[in-house]
């Protein structure tokens, strides 16, 4: 897949990773809402990684998304004392941390492919949800399977957990690419507005 051009300067393209790479982990660390097994509804927390993928190409976005989930895997090192083996361990840094979180980058997949900058950040928005969730559901049903509290279906239970708080982030996630592709040119060195007012 060919990287976007772009006259955007080294230093610029990583002043904005950067600055967006604090806004997710920091909205991501506040949830609005936190399940007791961990997992949350956050406010926006995956748009940031999305918005540099749109705008500085997939590879970009695939390094910033693996930046943040090593920032969550440290501090969610608490979750690895309630797994007990390297396959588990294994499991819990990929699944629920680096693949997670690094699938975020891939939200500007669907830059060139969609004309519409609003339609395409929303798919790449719903898609990287979607991609995030089976990773929290793999995970679900392989390490935490202990701690599905008597589900007789594992994978129900890891369906429903990670659902109930995914689905919120995946329509939150869309409403707020879609809101501020109709807005903002991200293809514009400058981050102009699409219309002009008047």
């Amino acid at each position: 897949m060919a990287e976007p051009k772009s006259k955007i300067s080294p230093t610029q393209r990583l002043t904005e990773s950067g600055i967006m790479l604090a806004l997710s982990v920091v909205l991501n660390e506040f949830p609005v809402y936190q399940l007791p097994m961990g997992g949350g509804v956050t406010l926006f927390s995956q748009l940031p990684i999305v918005l540099i993928s749109y705008r500085h190409g997939v590879k970009w976005g695939l390094f910033t998304g693996l930046a943040m989930g090593l920032i969550e895997m440290l501090f969610g090192l608490k979750n690895f004392s309630y797994v007990h083996g390297i396959v588990a361990y294994l499991v819990v840094a990929l699944a629920d941390y680096l693949i997670a979180f690094g699938a975020l980058g891939l939200g500007g997949i669907f830059r060139g492919k969609v004309k519409n900058q609003a339609i395409a950040l929303a798919a790449g928005g719903a898609f990287v949800s979607v991609l995030r969730f089976v990773c929290h559901f793999i995970s679900g049903v392989t390490v935490w399977a202990d701690y599905a509290d008597g589900a007789k279906a594992v994978w129900i239970y890891s369906l429903t957990y990670n659902g109930s708080y995914m689905l919120a982030e995946l329509i939150l996630t869309v409403i707020g690419a879609a809101a501020l592709g109709a807005i903002f040119d991200f293809t514009s060195p400058r981050l102009r507005t699409l219309k002009k007012a008047g």
